[in-house]
């Protein structure tokens, strides 16, 4: 690993349990209601908050790879920031904290991905970071004139696709890629990004497909899971896969949502409030179908309660009541073998300001954070 990717933020920062903001570059981030306080994506909305998190000492800020929204009553995320050109105006406005780009794999070419990564690379001086989703939304795929491929065929083709981008960024010169999706005569990328070898790559991997993928090829993992023990296994599964099979080393992430207030029973109001209240329930039918085919007949009597987490934290492990409750989860979090967590909130701003006042300095007191 070169000087520059191991000052990285987030593979060189000593805090036992890293921290990213998510969801930034979306409307309504990852909750699925209908409030005024939810993110309406501004380009000075972004920078506030990006400018706030980085104050506090958040280690990164991962968008969403989103194209249009989900109908129902908000069109939950219709609104959204492309996320490399997103990535390169957050870099040049901050100093410290890694900025990354989520996109799918499909959808960008690698001789093109390869140079804006580069390009943004520079502008951050290493603090850039790729998220790569191997294209789960069918609708979205359809926009670009292309078809849906199989699950497992998908995660070839991004395991490919990232292959010729490593090419791409070691290789002098000119060179002539042949593979089974990807053909390029010629091929050349200048300059590389600062980074050798590369950004940073995450990837979310739930499936033994995608945990093998993460395993083999990126340095993070990012977990969806039902419950913290949940999570906990899939990291270490995947942390073992990548050690015995593939001898690397790989970090995992897991994703919350946060609800504090002063005490359990107002935080579980408010999420009663602006789940149940105020919730777009034809919005998330809307997702859930695109996730699962026929989702309220396929899952029965489990599609309530996963919809109720969708609204409330887009499928996210919640944390809910005082900042001393929080501090248990995530230690529990920490405990279980995750390295750090993406945070979502209903309101951004307020939920970030009140994280760093009163939860960060409990962390710091549990050991989680220098």
């Amino acid at each position: 690993m070169n000087e520059i990717k191991a000052q990285h933020p987030v593979l060189n920062s000593k805090n036992k349990l890293k921290l990213a903001v998510f969801g930034l570059n979306v409307s309504s981030g990852c909750s699925m209601t209908n409030l005024d306080n939810t993110l309406k994506i501004e380009w000075d909305e972004s920078l506030e908050i990006a400018k706030t998190a980085e104050l506090i000492g958040i280690d990164a800020i991962i968008p969403v790879a989103r194209w249009k929204g989900m109908g129902g009553d908000i069109n939950f995320n219709h609104r959204n920031f492309e996320t490399f050109t997103w990535a390169a105006g957050l870099s040049a406005a901050t100093e410290k904290i890694s900025i990354f780009a989520t996109f799918h794999v499909p959808t960008v070419h690698p001789i093109r991905a390869a140079k804006e990564v580069a390009t943004i690379d520079h502008i951050s001086k290493g603090r850039f970071g790729l998220n790569l989703v191997a294209g789960w939304n069918e609708k979205e795929i359809n926009m670009f004139g292309l078809k849906q491929k199989s699950h497992d065929e998908r995660y070839d083709i991004a395991e490919e696709w990232l292959n010729f981008c490593k090419d791409l960024w070691s290789i002098e010169g000119e060179f002539d890629y042949q593979g089974k999706y990807f053909n390029s005569p010629g091929a050349y990328s200048e300059p590389k990004p600062l980074q050798k070898g590369g950004p940073v790559t995450m990837s979310a991997g739930n499936s033994q497909r995608g945990q093998e993928f993460a395993a083999k090829n990126t340095d993070l993992n990012f977990v969806v899971a039902k419950d913290i023990n949940s999570a906990g296994n899939i990291s270490k599964q995947v942390k073992e896969l990548a050690k015995n099979k593939y001898d690397r080393d790989i970090k995992v992430f897991g994703q919350a949502y946060i609800v504090c207030r002063d005490t359990k029973q107002e935080a579980l109001e408010y999420l009663e409030y602006y789940v149940h209240e105020k919730g777009d329930w034809k919005g998330v039918r809307n997702l859930l179908d695109v996730l699962i085919p026929n989702s309220q007949s396929a899952l029965g009597d489990g599609w309530e309660s996963m919809a109720e987490n969708m609204i409330a934290g887009y499928g996210a492990m919640p944390m809910i009541g005082t900042p001393e409750q929080i501090i248990d989860k995530l230690l529990e979090f920490s405990n279980n073998g995750l390295d750090g967590l993406t945070l979502s909130w209903v309101d951004y701003k307020d939920g970030l300001s009140q994280f760093g006042e009163k939860i960060l300095p409990l962390m710091k007191q549990a050991g989680l954070r220098e």
